[in-house]
């Protein structure tokens, strides 16, 4: 019988599925695994078990349940990570008293504000004359009645304070709505709306909440901003988010690429027409921690932007993060002065036959300076090597760094050894490591493990592995290992009887034995070796322990005292031989 709701909620939810949202996961015999989304590796170390609900990165030695993995990956507290991963198995979480009925985390209320805003952007590009007028604007653009409702399309009456008003009715305070970027304080103190008169387009996170708003007019106006977006808040961080990521990292991982475009309207209309893939990064470069992301899901990005992608020092940071990182990039070629919702609302085919003509981020550099200078004369090679050479650099592999050498070598008719001469003077400035937001920090160092762990853990997976080996082990060695380690022996054919702290690690110990390939060989030898060392880990303790006494002792003129240590000391010794 169920006693918790924690415990409904891991018997309704298999680990598998709810990891796969975030991350790549691989079948691996009985278990998963992946690259850790919490440390840089490229060696596959993360590793999830459907049977105990459990995962453990090798790596970085994190790991635990489905509350834990999504406290770390989504940034929050346990109560955030209980209400999510509750509402997702549909279980009720009922309050113990009534003052907790009415308690909230301010993080929830936000969420709340979030939601009863959009609804009412909603209602008013149904029900207002402006509204309606805005809902004909989206139909001209060619997106649909289906895509209004999909990505819950709204509009922002033209009043100083409708949205204020509407929701202090609801019981939300003032400063929460300053709080969540909805509402603006004048300089007298007073309260106004963001967003007015214009048309508002949510922007979700992963798990398709709404965290913020993009606002757009509908004509345009002098000295009036096209966009307005939600300032950076508890919930948003623009950096961090990618807009329709919501929507499609199931396509993302299913067609293993990603298309990256500028705007909300690109996003929309490229979902339209097939391309479920599409995510927006909302007229920002790419940033370290949107790349992180994305890494969760594929490693095949196509840019599909509107704008200079050579001549930009914003966009080509992004883009060399992303090389820096790992990515296989490639450069959706577009008309010019149009973007993928132009070119769409014209011929809804034509976006899709230019993603399937994309070429490498290498070759569109290289068609870039090729025809940007004249590579027959020194100036020329000079400078095509200048746009080029910093590009290569920041591969990091390299094998295909050489091919992209080549290449060059080739081209602008210079030998391979000066151009690797040239690549040696070239310090790249990619960080080399993602950047983490102050909101969303960065995993905490692993713990360190001492060696009398390490090799009591090697024991244990050993034992696991193959139970018939316990017959084997020295049973007088056994009171060296830790309380928990012994627990784990007495108790490995019917852990159930195991306190919840050492079934913990229990499990981990199980998961550890399954990933580690060893070899069904003579290991009497290895564990009672590891034991040995256990034991006489606890003896240079002791007699270190002996040592400083004898020091005390010594300094207290207590001959007698340090005498009998002394012995001691010498008898113990006897035992390290």
């Amino acid at each position: 019988m169920l006693t918790s709701p924690i415990e409904e909620i891991k018997s309704r939810l298999d680990i598998v599925q709810v990891l796969g949202a975030y991350i790549k996961l691989k079948k691996a015999g009985a278990n998963y695994r992946a690259l850790c989304p919490f440390h840089g590796e490229k060696t596959p170390s993360f590793f999830v078990s459907p049977a105990r609900q459990i995962w453990h990165c090798f790596g970085c030695n994190l790991g635990g349940d489905i509350f834990r993995f999504v406290m770390q990956i989504e940034g929050i507290e346990f109560g955030d990570a209980l209400r999510m991963l509750a509402q997702k198995a549909n279980v009720e979480l009922k309050p113990l008293d009534k003052e907790a009925a009415g308690w909230k985390t301010e993080r929830k209320r936000l969420y709340d504000i979030c939601e009863t805003a959009c609804r009412f952007f909603e209602k008013q590009l149904e029900g207002s004359a402006k509204g309606k007028e805005a809902r004909k604007y989206l139909l001209s653009r060619n997106i649909t009645e289906q895509s209004i409702g999909d990505w819950r399309l709204g509009w922002s009456p033209e009043t100083w304070s409708g949205l204020t008003d509407y929701l202090t009715s609801k019981k939300y305070e003032k400063r929460e709505l300053e709080k969540v970027g909805l509402s603006v304080r004048s300089e007298k103190g007073s309260h106004y709306d963001r967003f007015r008169g214009r048309i508002i387009f949510p922007i979700f996170d992963f798990n398709g909440q709404v965290i913020a708003f993009g606002g757009r007019v509908l004509e345009k106006k002098e000295g009036v901003a096209k966009y307005v977006n939600s300032p950076a808040t508890i919930l948003y961080d623009k950096s961090r988010v990618l807009y329709g990521l919501n929507k499609a990292k199931v396509e993302m991982r299913k067609n293993d690429s990603c298309i990256l475009v500028e705007g909300y309207t690109d996003t929309i209309l490229a979902h339209q027409v097939g391309c479920g893939n599409t995510v927006s990064s909302s007229g920002t470069a790419l940033t370290s921690f949107q790349l992180s992301t994305l890494k969760r899901y594929t490693e095949n990005l196509f840019l599909a932007y509107d704008m200079d992608l050579a001549g930009s020092s914003a966009t080509r940071r992004g883009i060399d993060l992303a090389q820096a990182q790992g990515f296989n990039i490639k450069i959706v070629t577009m008309p010019e002065d149009k973007d993928p919702a132009d070119i769409i609302s014209e011929n809804p085919k034509a976006f899709g036959k230019l993603v399937e003509k994309s070429v490498s981020i290498m070759d569109f550099y290289f068609q870039t300076a090729l025809s940007s200078h004249d590579k027959s004369t020194p100036e020329g090679k000079k400078a095509i090597s200048r746009l080029l050479l910093p590009s290569i650099k920041i591969i990091p592999n390299k094998i295909e760094q050489s091919v992209w050498v080549q290449k060059l070598s080739k081209e602008i008719e210079v030998k391979e050894e000066n151009i690797e001469e040239e690549l040696e003077k070239i310090k790249p400035e990619v960080p080399e490591t993602p950047e983490f937001s102050p909101s969303h920090p960065a995993a905490p160092e692993p713990p360190s493990k001492t060696r009398k762990e390490l090799l009591e853990e090697r024991i244990l997976s050993l034992i696991l592995k193959f139970p018939d080996k316990m017959e084997i082990i020295d049973k007088n060695l056994i009171p060296s290992l830790s309380p928990k380690a012994q627990a784990v022996l007495a108790n490995f054919q019917r852990p159930q009887g195991l306190p919840e702290d050492v079934k913990d690690f229990y499990n981990y110990i199980v998961l550890k034995s399954e990933v580690e390939e060893i070899e069904n060989k003579d290991l009497c030898p290895e564990i009672n070796f590891c034991l040995k060392e256990i034991q006489l880990i606890d003896l240079k303790k002791e007699l270190g322990g002996i040592s400083r006494q004898i020091k005390k002792a010594e300094e207290a003129k207590d001959s007698k005292l340090a005498d009998k240590l002394a012995g001691q000391f010498n008898q113990k010794t006897k035992d390290l031989i």
